[in-house]
């Protein structure tokens, strides 16, 4: 009797903290959208974070969403894959990757591209405004293999879709709660919503996503939402992971100045 009276009154032993492989850290980069000045600066500090870091092993995770509405798409995709000549750097597909590459396939698909942030990305492929406009969309159709290089395509039709390491996934919009990870659907992975999002019990793994946008990241335990709407914000966020340690890294652009760097503690 003494011995269950013990066993009630003693604390429980502390919950697991998720964590990633030990000797590891990870850089989950959130919804970049052109904002090519914001990318340099997250660069830059995660290079230097690198830097002071030599023994550890380092990875580097896109989130998706590169392209579209910010002013700079095809320096946003130029400058990643430069970055990935030196350093472990690997990209996922987002909505707005698929929304891209499939402007090339039909018009339809074209004039839906173009209403979501495709005309920036058009332009920035050194199309101007004036030309632009005065384009009908067959027109631009017909046009656009010679605007953006086929090997540009290839690269963005290669980005992947679910990474995993440890007790975390990254997926750019979410995943389908009621289906394991090795079953889930492409759409999911790159559109999903409500569901996901209102989903409040336990997951295979605590998810990583970009693709909704939030005022701050989002730490709901079984998920982390690190989308802080890089175009219109001016906030370009990073979540990084180190044992069971999270924290965020956020490069923000300043009024009239260059853009900044802020070290954040946990994700709330």
């Amino acid at each position: 009797m003494f011995q269950k009276l013990r066993d009630l009154f003693n604390p429980l032993p502390p919950e697991r903290r998720p964590v990633v492989p030990a000797g590891s850290r990870y850089y989950a980069i959130g919804d970049i959208h052109g904002r090519l000045d914001l990318f340099e600066v997250m660069i830059a500090a995660v290079e230097a974070e690198i830097a002071a870091a030599p023994g550890l092993d380092h990875h580097i995770i896109l989130l998706g969403d590169l392209v579209d509405r910010g002013p700079d798409s095809a320096g946003v995709v130029a400058r990643t894959h430069a970055w990935q000549q030196n350093r472990n750097v690997r990209v996922l597909a987002g909505n707005h990757e698929e929304m891209f590459l499939a402007a090339f396939d039909r018009p339809e698909a074209l004039r839906h591209f173009l209403k979501h942030g495709g005309r920036e990305t058009i332009l920035s492929y050194g199309l101007s405004t004036r030309q632009l406009a005065e384009m009908s969309l067959e027109e631009l159709f017909e046009r656009l293999p010679q605007i953006v290089p086929q090997a540009t395509r290839d690269y963005v039709a290669a980005f992947e879709t679910m990474i995993r390491a440890g007790d975390y996934v990254f997926v750019h919009a979410g995943i389908d709660p009621s289906v394991p990870l090795a079953e889930q659907k492409r759409s999911d992975l790159l559109w999903i919503r409500e569901r996901f999002l209102n989903h409040e019990g336990p997951l295979e793994k605590v998810v990583v996503h970009g693709h909704t946008i939030f005022d701050h990241v989002m730490d709901c335990g079984n998920r982390i939402g690190i989308d802080t709407g890089a175009f219109r914000s001016g906030v370009l966020t990073a979540l990084v992971l180190e044992g069971d340690q999270r924290r965020i890294l956020q490069a923000r652009a300043s009024n009239g100045g260059p853009a900044e760097v802020y070290h954040g503690d946990r994700a709330r």
